[in-house]
Parts: C-alpha cells; structure tokens; sequence
C-alpha cells in the first residue's frame, strides 16, 4: 500500500512540482529514490529540505507525512497531511492518503470522512474504494464494504489492497473459497506480498487444509522473518497436526517476536501441555511434568495445566501436591468433574476420607454417570468401614462403565468383600 500511494502521489506530481531546475524539485526526487528503499528518515531529511526551499510545496508536504507514517509516527504524519491539503485542497489523493493514517489509528469515521472527499473529487479513484470498503467492513457494514471493493476491482483489475481486503471480507463471513481467491489473485499480483500468504495460510488451515497452510505459512515466514503472525499461525497448524516440537518452536519465535502478545503466550502454553500429554500417555512423567509446568508458567490460569499436574504428582504419590493443584485447577474450572475426582484420590490416599467423599460426591453431581468417581468413593466408603455403601458403589460403576478393567476390578472389590464376610473369616 505504501507503494502504491507513492506512486499516486507521483502522478499527480505533474501538476503540483514547481518548475524544473527548483532545488525543491531535486530534494524531493531524492526523497523518493530513499523512500523506495524504505530509508524513511533519510527520505524525510530530503522532504524538509525541499520544505525548507519552498515552504507551500504540497507535495513534499504529502510525501513526508507518509514517510511518518511509514515509520509509525502518525501524529506527524497527520500533521503533515493536514498541511498539504491545506495547501492544495482539490487534490484527492491527500484525503485517501490521509485516511490511510487515520485507519492506522483506528478512527473509522475521520477516515470515511477523507474517503467521502477523495471520492467526491475524483469518482475513479480505485485506491479509495478500496480503503473506504476497509473501513466500512470495519465498521461493522459489510454490504457496503463489498460493494466498494467490486468498485475498486472494476476501476482497476490490477489493484491487489482490493482483493485483499475483499479477501478478509470474505474470510469474515466464512466464505472461505472466495477468500482464497481474492488473497492468490493478490499474490499473483504481489508475489513478495507475505501477509497475503499468511492470510491464504491461515484460510486453508480454518477449512482443515493443513498441509497448503503450511507451505503458505512458510512462504511468508521466508519473505518476512519477522513476521509473527505467521509463525504464530504456523505453530497452530503444526499443534492440530500433533507436531508439538514444531509448534513450540515457531510459538516460541512468535513470542520473541512480539513479547506483548498473549494470546501467543496462551497458546504456547498449550503446545506444552499437548506434548505433556503425549509424554504422559507414553508413561514418561518426568518430561510431562516438565512440559505442563511449563504451561503453568506461561499461563498461570491455565485450569487444565494444573489439573494433569495434580494426576501427575497423585501418580508419583506426592499427595500434597496433588491436592494443592487440582484444589487451584477448581478455583480455575469449578465445573470440571474429573478435578474433584482426582482431588478426591489424593485426599483418600493421604488419610483424608470425609474430604475425599465430598469432593467424590461433587464429581458425581458434576457427572452423573462418572464410573470412575463411583469406583473411587467405593474405595473410600470401603476404608471407613461403610461396606454396604461401597458394594453399591462398586456395583454403580460396574453397571455405568463400558472399561473393562474398570468393571473386573470392582467386580474382584465386591468378590473380596463378600469373601472376607463369611462365616468364619
């Protein structure tokens, strides 16, 4: 987009440059030869010069207020942009420009204001279009949105913002194969563009086209190393595919990148706990312990974290600490049954019995047809002396559980029971 409206701005340069041989004239083309190597504060040095010789010269004016802009210095960008407009006021392209400066800052209706005038002064301004149907989509005005953007595209087939940002559009409302068409147009168009790729990544990953997303992630990862989003996006994908190395190091690379983001953060925390939970099923629990401790330190509300990690401490039979982070993995998520099941297990197993039953009871109540919970409260009724109680509670699991160990064990409960009740034992 910077590109493009420099180049706008260059058409009209036939109009507004003073006359050949004015230093201003010199200062300002080497502006643009700096500005185009993306040299914004040595383009900007050019711009004041040519200023300096002649101070009502709109376009450096113009020209310099987007090199603010480029940099991230919207005040002065807006600044400027005021000036040349105050200075040349018929000329469409400021407004557009400034708009872009306002849709940075997020104020939609300074922008649509701009918009309106640039449009007003030249109807065939496809660049406007194509900004206002941004702003309108913004907004929350889909329906107008598009209908600028077909403009902007009927003006000019070779306008890539346009499909661009009919291509999110699109993507907004899940239409997701009109999205892919837009954002490859804009490739086509662009081929170094990489948040197009990103954008194309990240449809195909939404429709379960896992491995294009992948390639497009890469594509813009390789254009742009430090682009975020795309190693963020790329993680997502490579988490889904079960791929935890992958997905923790571009979340890794993501977070180094943009150490503000904590959505990134939230996510990483779940890639470690994902290939937590792959170590736990393989029976590796110091490498899970390690992994879910690390979520936990990523994202300290990670009610899930907390939860495997107490299963994990009950498994080492470190029962204090079992306690202490499944009782915080409820505070978290006081809904999830299996919590005050695994609590209740290190309660009963540290000597705890009436706390075990309640929090048993809670599962239970949670999920009414949690075998397991029964099977545990069982166990416990069992070790206060309830034999009546625990029969039927081994009995309950054996009549909800479709887990055959599950059932042999209880039933082998009950055998044990009715065996250590006869006669004479």
């Amino acid at each position: 987009m910077i590109n493009r409206l420099l180049i706008m701005l260059l058409v009209a340069a036939a109009l507004l440059l003073p006359a050949c041989g004015n230093p201003a004239t010199s200062h300002l083309k080497q502006g643009d030869a700096l500005f185009d190597q993306a040299q914004w504060d040595e383009a900007i040095a050019e711009y004041d010069k040519a200023i300096e010789n002649d101070p009502k010269f709109a376009l450096a004016y113009g020209k310099r207020g987007w090199a603010y802009a480029s940099k991230g210095q919207l005040e002065q960008a807006i600044a400027d942009l005021n000036k040349a407009i105050e200075l040349n006021p018929g000329l469409a392209e400021f407004y557009n420009y400034r708009a872009s400066v306002y849709r940075g800052q997020g104020q939609w209706d300074l922008a649509l204001a701009d918009l309106n005038k640039a449009l007003e002064l030249n109807p065939h301004l496809a660049e406007a279009y194509a900004h206002r149907g941004w702003a309108y989509s913004a907004k929350g005005q889909p329906d107008l949105a598009l209908t600028d953007l077909n403009k902007a595209i009927e003006l000019d087939s070779n306008l890539a913002d346009a499909y661009y940002n009919r291509g999110l559009l699109h993507n907004s409302h899940e239409r997701w194969d009109m999205g892919i068409a837009d954002l490859t147009r804009v490739i086509e168009l662009e081929p170094s563009n990489f948040a197009a790729y990103n954008d194309r990544g990240a449809t195909y990953s939404n429709i379960g086209k896992l491995e294009p997303a992948i390639v497009d992630l890469s594509k813009a990862v390789e254009l742009n190393p430090k682009y975020a989003i795309a190693y963020f996006n790329r993680g997502l994908v490579y988490g889904v595919q079960g791929q935890w190395e992958l997905a923790i190091s571009d979340l890794s690379k993501a977070l180094e990148l943009d150490p503000e983001a904590p959505l990134t953060r939230r996510e990483l925390a779940r890639a470690y706990y994902g290939r937590g939970m792959d170590y736990g099923a393989r029976d590796q629990w110091d490498a899970a312990l390690s992994d879910v401790s690390k979520a936990i330190e990523l994202n300290p509300r990670f009610a899930m974290a907390y939860s495997i990690r107490g299963q994990i401490y009950n498994q080492n039979q470190e029962w204090e600490k079992g306690i202490a982070d499944l009782t915080r993995a409820i505070e978290l998520e006081p809904h999830f049954a299996p919590s005050y099941n695994n609590r209740g297990s290190a309660y009963s197993n540290a000597g705890k019995l009436d706390l075990a039953i309640s929090d048993f009871n809670k599962a239970i109540e949670l999920r009414p047809n949690y075998a397991l919970a029964y099977y545990n409260r069982g166990g416990t009724f069992q070790l206060k002396g309830d034999i009546m109680a625990a029969i039927a509670d081994y009995n309950k699991a054996i009549q909800l559980s479709d887990d055959a160990a599950l059932i042999d064990a209880a039933r082998q409960r009950i055998s044990n029971i009715q065996k250590a009740m006869k006669p004479g034992k």
